[in-house]
């Protein structure tokens, strides 16, 4: 097997810078430590057992990052080539940079305004694998009595099970392992680790797209702890047409809560909005833009109406 040294050197330095970064951001949880190392290892290992599969074909260039971008584009023209949604994470492999922010309505006529939604860097190592590095989202209430504060990070990893773009069949199927790490601020934080196993796929029929995902959060408890965040299962479903550079679309947010806090509660949201891209700023990258609107239609969901704002970077 043909061997890359530039490649192996530079995806070393570039590993060991990243969980430098994670070791300061979770030094007050050591735990999470074994967290951010499982995720960066399990999403690198297949790209160095095959040296990323990059050849000289894949990229007019020689050096590290010609052939990383490469190996990039040659994966995503293998996947349908949609918008992203809102809120439904989409099977698509993306690498980009994300920040989204939302005003919940509370109880009491209070609002939360999450900066960041804990998204955060997302990037393709290898083919057929991305892993997302969520940023703490910064969570700011309009009630005195609610302390603001960072929340907790989230990690995902995706691998892509099978894929053919718009000439091919216009299909996805993906499985995700998220991971949320309690490192927020004592009234931000759930106070315990959360894994999150997820299916996810999506078809497309000319300029109309269906994606969707069903995902298990398994809290380390068990959910047994009738004060914590218990087990939730999500089922979200984007609906999306194109229209030139203008993507309108319609989810269906759906959550139930078997037990925890929530036990036996369910929450269904309807969100309707505006994709807007992939503008060209340079090179390979780009910008999209997005406005969505949370309508909660079951009684007594977690928070009221829910206004969305993303912005994506991809590169």
């Amino acid at each position: 097997m043909k061997q890359h040294p530039l490649l192996d050197q530079t995806l070393k330095h570039t590993t060991t810078a990243i969980g430098s970064f994670a070791f300061r951001a979770t030094r007050k949880r050591p735990g999470a430590r074994a967290v951010v190392a499982l995720l960066l290892l399990t999403a690198l290992a297949p790209g160095r057992a095959q040296n990323m599969t990059i050849t000289n074909d894949s990229s007019s260039g020689n050096d590290f990052f010609s052939k990383w971008f490469g190996m990039v584009a040659k994966t995503q023209a293998e996947q349908p080539h949609w918008m992203t949604p809102i809120v439904t994470v989409t099977p698509r492999l993306e690498q980009e940079f994300r920040y989204d922010q939302s005003i919940q309505s509370t109880a009491g006529g209070n609002t939360l305004t999450s900066y960041g939604g804990g998204k955060g860097l997302e990037l393709i190592p290898c083919e057929n694998v991305e892993m997302i590095l969520g940023v703490p989202a910064w969570q700011a209430h309009k009630n005195p009595k609610d302390q603001d504060g960072f929340a907790d990070d989230n990690f995902l990893l995706k691998y892509r099970l099978a894929s053919a773009n718009e000439s091919n069949g216009n299909y996805i199927l993906t499985a995700f392992l998220g991971a949320t790490v309690p490192t927020g601020g004592e009234a931000n934080t759930k106070n315990r680790y959360t894994f999150t196993p997820t299916i996810a796929g999506g078809k497309g029929w000319g300029n109309f797209d269906i994606q969707s995902t069903l995902g298990v959060s398994l809290p380390t408890d068990h959910g047994t702890d009738p004060t914590g965040p218990g087990t939730s299962i999500a089922l979200n479903t984007a609906f999306q047409y194109k229209l030139g550079v203008v993507w309108p679309e319609v989810e269906a947010n759906y959550t139930y809560y078997p037990d925890g806090e929530h036990e036996g509660k369910e929450q269904l949201f309807i969100t309707p909005g505006l994709l807007f891209g992939k503008f060209p700023i340079w090179k390979r990258l780009g910008m999209s833009v997005g406005l969505g609107y949370q309508v909660a239609v079951t009684s007594k969901p977690l928070y009221g109406n829910n206004f969305l704002l993303t912005v994506r970077f991809p590169f």
